[in-house]
C-alpha cells in the first residue's frame, strides 16, 4: 500500500467522473505537516469504532496558519471530494438545507428582466449536482454570500408576480446537504459568524455521528463517509466564540500556529522556488518575531505563512527585502503608526533590522 492509498477510507466506493475531480491532488509544493499526519492517524485509527468515529475536526488559528490548505490535503489522504461552505452572519435555515424554487413557464421568463432570466434557465438546466448557491456563483461571478442574496432577491419578486397561478417547485439542495448526503469532505469556514441560533442548531444536528437533516421533501441521514472539518480563525473581526454545543459535537482538534522554521523554509522554498535558505532564514526569524510580538501586543492583524510567501517571492524577484516587508508583511499586520513602532523595536531588539540590511546587500552583489 502506497502513502496515497495508506488511509482512504471507503476503496471500493465508485465515484462519477465529477466527483473524482473535487478529490483534491496534491501540488509538488504540498508538504505533509504533523498535524495532517496526526489526523489520518486518528481518524483511520478510529473510523470503524462506532460511537468512538471521529468525524468532525476542528482547526482553529491565525489566518494563512494553513487551515484550507489542511483541509483540502485531508480530502487527498481520505479520498474524498472536497466541498466547502463560507458562513456569514445573516445565514438563516434556508442556507443551511438549500432553496425550493419555482418552476414557472417559459412564457413568463421571457417577461423578466434578462439577468432573472439567466438564473432561472440556469438553475433549471443544472442537473442538481451543484447547490442553486453554487450555479448562481459561477454564473455570476458573485460571491456565496451574494449569489444566496440574490436568490431570494429573485424568490421574492416571483412569488410577487403570480398571480394566482398554480406554480410547481423543484428543491436544489445546499452545499451542505450534498456533502452530508453523498458522504464528502465538508470544510466549513467561520461558522463563528454566524447570528442565527436556529442556523447553528440546524448545525448541531447535523453533525451528530448518527445526525440528520430534515429537507422540505424527506429527512436523510448523515452519510458514513461524511467528514465536517471546521475552519475558524482567531481573534477575527466579527467573529465569536465558536459555539459550545458546536464545539461539543467535535472529535479532534488542532491548534493552527506557525509550523517550525525548517518547515517554513522548506515550503517556501517548494512554493516560490527560491532556494537561497540563508535569505529565507532571515525572513522566516522576522515572521516568527512579529507573529509573536503582534499577540503579545494585542495587536489584530496576522503575520502568516502567506506573507512570507509573498515577501519571498518578492526578494527573489529582485526586491529590496527591508523594503517590501512594509508593504509584504507589516501593513498587512496593521498601518497604525505607534503600532508599526512596536512591530519595528522588537525586530531591533533582535537584531533583525541589521540582518535585513545585510541580506539586502548580500542579493545585491549576486544581482550585479
Amino acid at each position: 500500500m502506497n502513502d496515497q492509498e495508506e488511509f482512504v477510507l471507503s476503496p471500493t466506493r465508485q465515484w462519477t467522473d465529477i466527483e473524482k475531480e473535487l478529490i483534491w491532488k496534491k501540488p509538488l509544493s504540498h508538504k505533509v505537516s504533523v498535524e495532517e499526519m496526526r489526523i489520518c492517524q486518528e481518524i483511520k485509527r478510529n473510523w470503524n469504532r462506532g460511537e468512538m468515529k471521529i468525524a468532525n475536526i476542528l482547526l482553529e488559528g491565525d489566518a494563512g496558519s494553513g487551515k484550507t490548505q489542511l483541509a483540502k490535503a485531508l480530502s487527498s489522504d481520505f479520498g474524498l471530494p472536497y466541498t466547502k461552505v463560507t458562513c456569514f452572519a445573516d445565514m438563516d435555515k434556508s442556507d443551511i438545507i438549500g432553496a425550493i424554487l419555482p418552476v414557472i413557464s417559459s412564457e413568463r421568463i421571457e417577461k423578466m428582466e434578462h439577468s432573472d432570466q439567466v438564473i432561472l434557465k440556469t438553475l433549471y438546466e443544472s442537473d442538481g449536482f451543484q447547490s442553486a448557491a453554487e450555479v448562481l456563483m459561477n454564473v455570476l461571478g458573485v460571491t456565496q454570500e451574494q449569489a444566496v442574496l440574490k436568490m431570494k432577491q429573485l424568490l421574492k419578486r416571483i412569488e410577487q408576480n403570480t398571480e394566482e397561478e398554480v406554480v410547481e417547485y423543484r428543491f436544489y439542495p445546499s452545499e451542505i446537504v450534498r456533502a452530508y448526503q453523498k458522504g464528502y469532505l465538508l470544510e466549513i469556514q467561520e461558522p463563528t459568524v454566524i447570528r442565527d441560533a436556529a442556523v447553528l442548531m440546524a448545525l448541531n444536528s447535523a453533525l451528530e455521528l448518527d445526525g440528520s437533516i430534515n429537507l422540505p421533501t424527506e429527512i436523510i441521514r448523515r452519510h458514513p463517509d461524511f467528514i465536517a472539518v471546521i475552519t475558524t480563525n482567531r481573534s477575527y473581526a466579527g467573529t465569536r466564540p465558536l459555539n459550545e454545543a458546536l464545539r461539543d459535537r467535535v472529535q479532534h482538534t488542532e491548534k493552527m500556529d506557525l509550523p517550525t522554521k525548517e518547515i517554513m523554509v522548506e515550503r517556501a522554498m517548494s512554493k516560490t522556488g527560491y532556494r537561497d535558505a540563508a535569505v529565507l532564514d532571515v525572513l522566516a526569524d522576522i515572521i516568527i518575531v512579529l507573529d509573536k510580538t503582534a499577540r503579545v501586543n494585542a495587536i489584530k492583524g496576522v503575520a502568516g505563512m502567506r506573507s512570507f510567501f509573498y515577501w519571498a517571492d518578492a526578494v527573489a524577484a529582485g526586491a529590496s527585502a527591508k523594503e517590501s516587508l512594509y508593504h509584504k508583511v507589516i501593513y498587512k499586520i496593521t498601518t497604525d503608526s505607534d503600532e508599526i513602532k512596536l512591530l519595528e523595536e522588537a525586530l531591533k531588539s533582535h537584531g533583525l533590522l541589521v540582518g535585513l540590511e545585510k541580506v539586502d546587500i548580500e542579493c545585491k552583489k549576486k544581482n550585479f
